[in-house]
C-alpha cells in the first residue's frame, strides 16, 4: 500500500479483533458475499459472484491495481467491509480518483466508513502526487438513490451529485416494432478476429459522452474474460467492413437466478457519428429484445445517463423501458481554493 502508515490510524475504530489487510487471491467469495449482503440490505437490485469478482481483480494497470488500491476490514478473520480506487481521465478533462466502499450492515455506524473514507482519500492523494497530470484533479464515487448511509457518508465528506443516471427495465419482451435499419446497413454477427474493432468502436462513440473509461489492453482482455461475455448475443450494425453501431448484450445468470427472473441485458447501446440520426440506434435496440425473447427472457434492462446527449431517454422510453433505479455520480474537487 502506497498509504502512509499513520494515515491508516485516522480515525481506527476500537474494535476488537478489527484488522486491515490489503487484497489477495482467494478473496472473491468473501468480497461477492459481502457485495451481495450489501446490495441487498441497501434494497440495490445487483449481484456479483466470485467468477465476476476474479475477473475484475486480474487486470492490474496503472490505473487500478487491487494489491495497491484495494483496503479490506475483517473482523476475527471475516470480511466487514472493503474499499478501493482507480482513476480515470474523463471527457469533461479531469483526471478522477473514483471511490468504492461497503460497510456490512450489521457493522455500520461504528465508524468503519470513516476510517475506511479517510485512508480512500489520503492515498488517492499519494497515487496523485506520485503521477502528475496537467488536468484538474476530483475525487468521483457513485450510489444509488436507496443507499442513503453511503450518500449520507459522501456528503459529510463533502461530495456532491455531478451527474444523475437511470437503470430502466422493459418488463415484457411481447409487441416488439419490427426494427427497420437504415440504407446500406446490415445485422451481422461480430468474430473472433473483430473483437478489437468492435472494442475501439464502442469507446469512439462515447467520447462526447459525460464521464470516462479506461480503455487500456487489461480492460479489453477482461471484458473478453468476463464470465457473461457471449458475442452470440450482440447485435453488431456493418455498413461494408465499418462497425455503425451496435449493442453489447449480455444475460447475468446470477442476478436472475437471485431475483427468479430472465432478464438480458444491453450493456452498451452506441451508434458512431457518421451514422446517427438515421434511426439506426431504435433498429439495434429492437433487434436486441428480439435476440433475448428468442434466448428464453422476458425483460430486458439497460443504464442512461439523464443527461445523454444523443436523446437516448426518448429512445428507450419509446421502445417500452420504464425506470427502475435512480443513481448518481458524486465528485469532490481535490483542487486546493485560491
Amino acid at each position: 500500500m502506497t498509504t502512509d502508515a499513520r494515515v491508516l490510524e485516522l480515525a481506527r475504530p476500537e474494535i476488537d479483533g478489527m484488522t486491515l489487510r490489503g487484497y489477495r487471491p482467494g478473496d472473491e467469495a468473501a468480497i461477492s458475499e459481502l457485495a451481495n449482503r450489501v446490495f441487498e440490505s441497501d434494497d440495490v437490485p445487483w449481484r456479483t459472484d466470485p467468477e465476476e469478482q476474479q475477473n475484475w481483480l486480474s487486470a492490474a494497470n496503472e490505473h487500478f491495481d487491487p494489491a495497491r488500491d484495494m483496503f479490506l476490514v475483517e473482523v476475527d478473520g471475516t470480511l466487514v467491509a472493503n474499499a478501493d480506487t482507480e482513476w480515470v481521465d474523463t471527457t469533461d478533462g479531469l483526471r478522477e480518483y473514483r471511490m468504492g466502499c461497503m460497510v456490512d450492515p450489521t457493522w455500520r455506524r461504528r465508524g468503519i466508513g470513516t476510517w475506511l473514507q479517510r485512508m480512500l482519500e489520503a492515498h488517492v492523494a499519494a497515487l496523485a502526487a506520485a503521477n502528475p497530470t496537467d488536468r484538474p484533479l476530483a475525487m468521483g464515487s457513485w450510489a444509488a438513490d436507496s443507499e442513503s448511509d453511503r450518500i449520507a457518508l459522501l456528503t459529510r465528506f463533502g461530495f456532491q451529485p455531478a451527474r444523475y443516471f437511470f437503470e430502466m427495465v422493459r418488463p415484457a419482451l411481447d409487441d416488439i416494432e419490427e426494427p427497420v435499419l437504415p440504407e446500406r446497413i446490415e445485422l451481422r454477427p461480430v468474430t473472433e478476429a473483430q473483437m478489437r474493432q468492435l472494442w475501439e468502436a464502442d469507446i469512439e462513440a462515447f467520447l462526447d459522452h459525460w464521464g470516462g473509461f479506461d480503455g487500456s489492453e487489461e480492460r479489453f482482455q477482461q471484458w473478453l474474460r468476463d464470465p457473461k461475455f457471449d458475442p452470440s448475443l450482440f447485435v453488431i450494425a456493418w455498413d461494408g467492413d465499418e462497425i455503425a453501431g451496435g449493442v453489447i448484450n449480455e444475460i447475468n445468470a446470477t442476478e436472475n437466478a437471485a431475483f427468479n427472473r430472465k432478464r438480458g441485458w444491453l450493456r452498451s447501446v452506441f451508434v458512431r457519428r457518421p451514422w446517427r440520426k438515421r434511426g439506426l440506434g431504435k433498429a439495434i435496440v429492437l433487434r436486441s429484445l428480439q435476440v433475448f425473447r428468442e434466448r428464453g427472457m422476458t425483460s430486458a434492462g439497460l443504464g442512461v445517463d439523464a443527461d445523454n446527449p444523443m436523446g437516448a431517454m426518448g429512445l428507450y422510453t419509446g421502445t417500452g423501458f420504464e425506470t427502475e433505479v435512480r443513481s448518481s455520480a458524486y465528485r469532490k474537487s481535490m483542487e486546493t481554493p485560491g
